[in-house]
């Protein structure tokens, strides 16, 4: 029922705002197998979602995210989230996940579409 939920509300996301792409972090290897397995079968449930609905996926390392975002690659989760409130002071992330989901898009933004 989670990784449905999951799927649905990224559907619910794509109806609302057309996206042409998407990004998301690379999972890191947890200690608890449980813990890093429950995370693998919600990443694979949002990518294939993405992928069904015909968007291309990049994915970024964690690090690479908190070096983008506040050019700490070791950044605490306060100072991504005090950086994301002043790079989109519009935006409104309430809480951690859609903090990292902000910081995540605006790494994308600096790395989309360039060659390497």
């Amino acid at each position: 029922l989670r990784l449905a939920a999951i799927s649905e509300g990224i559907k619910k996301i794509i109806t609302e705002y057309d996206p042409d792409e998407a990004a998301i972090e690379e999972t890191f290897v947890n200690n608890n197998a449980r813990s890093s397995l429950a995370l693998g079968q919600a990443r694979g449930a949002a990518i294939l979602t993405l992928a069904q609905n015909k968007l291309s996926v990049a994915e970024y390392a964690a690090n690479l995210v908190k070096k983008t975002v506040t050019g700490n690659g070791h950044a605490e989760k306060i100072q991504i989230a005090a950086m994301v409130k002043m790079l989109l002071p519009g935006s409104s992330a309430d809480s951690a996940d859609a903090t990292d989901a902000l910081a995540v898009a605006i790494c994308h933004s600096s790395f989309a579409n360039k060659k390497f």
